[in-house]
């Protein structure tokens, strides 16, 4: 189970790309079967661009939650997947065709209910 604390910041997380127009947001409970993260928050982005856009906002938004970031690359991946590492909550934002062929959801099966 997640720890309060951390869903509280994945909610936020997953409010705030919400209001950046990603689609399909959803919080996943990857606790205790994975040994890096607590969960995951996995979003559709619309575009590179829109990608792109979301990741530079992010920055701040992670940066006000006080989640340190283990991993930060300077720009987007153009391949439509960039996962941003804050240790216990780990943010994938993908291409709905980069979601839809890898199926997070379904390799994690533990969608938190909010």
């Amino acid at each position: 189970m997640v720890p309060k604390k951390i869903l509280e910041q994945a909610e936020s997380l997953k409010r705030f790309l919400e209001d950046n127009r990603c689609s399909d947001v959803e919080i996943l409970d990857v606790n205790p079967e994975c040994s890096w993260a607590d969960c995951f928050v996995i979003a559709t982005v619309s575009s590179t661009g829109h990608l792109k856009g979301v990741v530079h906002e992010l920055w701040g938004e992670l940066e006000t939650l006080g989640l340190k970031v283990n991993n930060r690359h300077k720009s987007p991946a153009g391949d439509g997947w960039t996962l941003v590492d804050c240790g216990p909550i780990v943010i994938h934002l993908m291409s709905s065709e980069l979601r839809e062929f890898y199926s997070l959801e379904k390799l994690w099966a533990k969608k938190v209910e909010g």
